[in-house]
């Protein structure tokens, strides 16, 4: 049994399996000061974490008693490291590592594993398809964190796959998925269904200071319509929406209360900036939106495209995107090495140095 000479590390915030980790969950997320920043956070944090932590619970318990997220990434994982020794058989052998941001495994327990394993080149595979400072920006900030405490040194060369929004076989997939719910619509209906693309929102204040996110997600719906011949009229639409300041819409709930109103109740719900299923799909999509909402509204059909979970052309679709990037050569993407005009966190500009400068 060789060691890795390639780990890929799976980067995702990661979801709780248990409900016994779910506060432990909400308290990481409210303190990460790259995804938010509170007033007095050290304190707020844990008030927050707190309080939040039976209402998502409940949520939990409703879609099994936790996030599927972890063995949806181990699969994929598994799928893409078997095709990488095949195709790429001079970097193998090729092992998988899941740093979560949020949850065991964290990102910091993956790069030790990987240290430990004597692995020769390492790549942060952001696991989120379209790029934002909140999610992928979080993850390789948190592993310039763990080097910086640490002298700064790495015994891996690293580099990055940072976004990855219009891959075709990514796109092949959603598509793919797509069309097999539309088949589920009554035949008179399928004409009229609406498309409705569905991403996690972003608050104004992180829009407007550049992040690159909205564009992104942008372009995966263009090209998932072009490749379905614009066989119905479609949005992009936002959710996740929390607390009171303004984020990015439209929302989705609203945008489905919007369509029924106007006459339009025929709607295919489609998750285009997850890949797994999880609480946002499996809970907000599926029973607060698709249930829920959708009888208060008077909906004909409400259906939900399928999440990209075990489909083996994704794990195809990972693959290549970590043999291209390997034969590239390249430590990141040319988007990485720019800030948001408006950045506010210093942190981010030396992550981006950290990772521009690895030699490949």
């Amino acid at each position: 049994n060789r060691n890795p000479k390639t780990g890929i590390l799976m980067l995702n915030m990661g979801g709780p399996e248990k409900l016994d980790d779910v506060h432990d969950f909400l308290f990481r997320l409210f303190m990460d000061r790259d995804l938010m920043t509170l007033p007095v956070q050290n304190k707020l944090a844990p008030f927050i974490a707190k309080r939040r932590t039976p209402k998502i619970q409940e949520q939990y318990s409703r879609i099994g008693g936790g996030s599927p997220i972890r063995m949806w990434t181990t699969l994929q994982g598994e799928g893409m490291v078997k095709l990488l020794d095949e195709i790429s058989p001079e970097t193998a052998p090729h092992k998988f590592y899941i740093g979560f941001r949020y949850v065991h495994p964290l990102t910091e327990e993956a790069i030790e594993e990987m240290e430990k394993d004597g692995v020769e080149r390492a790549i942060a595979f952001t696991q989120y398809p379209q790029y934002s400072c909140s999610t992928t920006g979080s993850s390789l900030n948190a592993i310039y964190r763990y080097y910086s405490s640490r002298g700064g040194k790495s015994k891996m060369s690293w580099s990055v796959i940072d976004r990855w929004p219009t891959h075709p076989l990514l796109i092949e997939c959603f598509a793919e998925h797509i069309l097999k719910e539309l088949e589920k619509f009554p035949v008179e209906k399928r004409d009229d269904v609406v498309i409705l693309f569905s991403a996690h929102s972003l608050p104004m204040s992180v829009v407007n200071r550049g992040d690159p996110y909205p564009q992104e997600v942008g372009a995966t719906v263009q090209r998932v319509m072009e490749r379905l011949k614009h066989c119905n009229p479609y949005r992009l639409v936002w959710q996740s929406k929390v607390g009171p300041m303004p984020w990015l819409g439209p929302q989705t709930d609203e945008t489905i209360k919007g369509l029924c109103h106007r006459g339009k109740k025929n709607i295919l719900l489609v998750p285009i900036a997850f890949t797994s299923d999880h609480i946002e799909t499996l809970h907000e999509l599926d029973i607060e939106y698709s249930q829920v909402l959708g009888e208060e509204c008077g909906v004909e059909n409400i259906k939900r495209a399928e999440s990209l979970n075990g489909n083996p052309l994704f794990f195809k679709a990972l693959a290549d995107l970590v043999h291209s990037h390997l034969q590239s050569k390249e430590a990141c993407s040319r988007q990485l090495t720019l800030r948001c005009p408006l950045c506010v966190n210093p942190v981010c500009g030396q992550t981006k140095e950290f990772f521009a400068s690895q030699k490949q």
